[in-house]
């Protein structure tokens, strides 16, 4: 059992074929955390709306995150756009889950993080809804088609491989809209006067330094299946968890290699977690 400072989690997606809740559950397992941020996008009422599903696996995870609670453990939800019926719960109380507009964390290093949904300043959001409501369909069923490409893979020992994930980094339009989103965020944490930004929404998982600010994006539970965390002593990571490790798997605390001093970030698969865990850090 690996125990954090904090662990944030975004963008689960309960309510759609496309959540991938066993590993989330598998990873709310195997982490345990003194506070847990949820930040936004955990339920997809965008998509429950259109139809109803609710398989055992997604009741499982709310009831996952209910007994971190009662074990002790500190849970903030940060709404987004697809979960934005909880926003009107602002400032309220549920099952010991504490619903916030955004919020401040302190790292145990001193640095002041804002969290943030993110969805408030993508442009397509605040300006043409209608267009971020067809950019879903379209996303939905690419999600479809990967789903049943990953299916062959996993069956022919391969681990999962995203698609959209793929297309984001390939597509220009898309790494354009990805960059001036990171640069946004960092931008208005400084004004916030903070030392960075803790957000969601686009679905790609990155620790890095934007004009000596510090972004963070924890991913998501549909494509990435990753979280961010804060080690004990206050080091940031990316956690990937793209395996469901069986239950007698014992292992190590994480591993992680010091920054070579001439990047922001890099990737470290030399974990204890040989099948089940890569990360990314940045020291601080």
């Amino acid at each position: 059992m690996a125990q954090y400072r904090t662990i944030w989690i975004s963008d689960v997606h309960l309510g759609t074929i496309g959540c991938q809740a066993d590993y989330l559950l598998d990873f709310l397992k195997h982490n345990e955390a003194h506070t847990f941020y949820l930040v936004g996008d955990m339920i997809d009422g965008w998509r429950l709306k259109k139809s109803w599903y609710w398989p055992q696996a997604h009741n499982d995870v709310i009831q996952k995150i209910l007994r971190k609670v009662r074990k002790g453990a500190e849970v903030f939800y940060i709404p987004g756009n697809h979960d934005e019926m909880a926003r009107q719960f602002i400032g309220m109380t549920f099952g010991e889950i504490q619903i916030r507009e955004d919020m401040i964390h302190i790292t145990a290093k001193g640095k002041k993080l804002w969290i943030t949904h993110g969805d408030i300043f993508d442009s397509v959001m605040q300006y043409a809804k209608w267009l971020a409501y067809l950019g879903d369909n379209l996303y939905t069923l690419i999600l479809s088609v990967n789903r049943y490409f990953n299916y062959i893979r996993i069956k022919c020992g391969f681990q999962y491989w995203s698609l959209s994930q793929y297309l984001k980094t390939k597509v220009k339009n898309a790494v354009n809209f990805i960059t001036d989103f990171e640069v946004l965020m960092t931008r208005e944490a400084k004004n916030r006067k903070c030392d960075g930004v803790v957000c969601g929404h686009i679905h790609k998982a990155e620790i890095r330094l934007i004009d000596g600010l510090l972004y963070c994006n924890d991913g998501d539970w549909v494509e990435s299946m990753s979280a961010l965390v804060e080690t004990l002593d206050g080091e940031l990571q990316i956690v990937y968890w793209p395996h469901i490790l069986d239950d007698d798997i014992e292992y190590s605390p994480l591993e992680i290699k010091p920054l070579p001093p001439s990047v922001a970030h890099q990737s470290n698969s030399g974990t204890q977690l040989p099948t089940a865990l890569t990360t990314e850090s940045l020291n601080l």
